[in-house]
């Protein structure tokens, strides 16, 4: 029972790579999360008048930033579809299909490094949960000035971002920014490809990109999401710091035993495995 626990709860100090005899806790583990991320994010579906009073409030706190520059840079490329189209790609494609296949690469070549990169956002979304339901925002795509190019410029979304599980109104913070910026950072230290590595880093400046372009999301959005997604990655790694603690005392624990149970059978048979005499009188 503690063996499965730990191969579920971290692969990499149990199995051994490549060996995906024990893949189907992880997809449940995946999956569970998931459930309870688009759960919470349903739930919160009525917030309308919030969502719209607080994104007034974030505009506004943008304007003081001087960051309010989404509109303009929608209108800059409306005019050239072939742009419209690429990052309604990067938005729809380069999101979801990407992180789980990052998953997957990592179960299959790193498990430590998936063990990371799963605990990091599973404590990321639920931090983020606490937003959608306590701070929902209106996305910009709502407002006027705005055009929602991924709905009405395109199609793909709806297979895998189906409209009935979308919350639109859990704009704060952006996931897409900040799960796309942890992908990055662990495939960057997970290989010496260059290649690699030149995805890792533009991937998540595309979707940054992305998500303003077609009015998903307000600059501060992503910036949260970053946030959050750090403090996930600090957790995470404490998460497997203790892992590995507990890997350790219980393999001690379990080399006591053996090295008792082994004093108890040479005490039966003596030192050269011979049975001892008893003495007659």
């Amino acid at each position: 029972m503690v063996r499965q626990l730990k191969i579920m709860l971290a692969p990499e100090i149990v199995s051994t790579t490549r060996n995906w005899r024990d893949f189907p806790g992880q997809v449940f583990i995946v999956t569970l999360a998931a459930l309870i991320y688009f759960g919470v994010r349903m739930i919160t579906k009525g917030a309308e008048d919030a969502a719209f009073n607080n994104a007034y409030d974030l505009i506004t706190f943008q304007s003081w930033l001087k960051l309010d520059f989404e509109a303009w840079a929608q209108s800059a490329v409306l005019d050239y579809r072939w742009v419209v189209t690429f990052f309604n790609w990067v938005y729809v494609w380069l999101h979801w299909p990407m992180l789980l296949g990052t998953l997957l690469a990592l179960y299959h070549f790193n498990r430590q490094r998936y063990t990371l990169m799963r605990n990091a956002m599973i404590v990321s979304g639920a931090l983020g949960l606490m937003f959608f339901v306590l701070f929902p925002v209106a996305p910009p795509r709502f407002f006027a000035g705005f055009t929602d190019t991924v709905a009405e410029l395109s199609s793909s979304y709806k297979f895998l971002q189906p409209p009935s599980i979308v919350n639109k109104y859990a704009a704060m913070p952006s996931f897409h920014v900040g799960w796309n910026v942890l992908a990055g950072v662990v495939i960057f230290r997970s290989t010496k490809s260059i290649a690699v590595r030149i995805f890792a880093v533009s991937s998540p400046l595309l979707m940054s990109i992305a998500v303003i372009l077609t009015g998903n999301h307000w600059i501060v959005d992503g910036f949260v999401g970053i946030a959050l997604v750090m403090i996930g990655l600090f957790v995470a790694h404490r998460l497997g710091w203790l892992t590995h603690r507990w890997k350790e005392t219980t393999d001690a624990s379990s080399n006591q035993h053996d090295k008792a149970a082994q004093e108890s059978e040479l005490e039966k048979v003596g030192p050269a495995g011979i049975e001892p005499t008893t003495e007659r009188l």
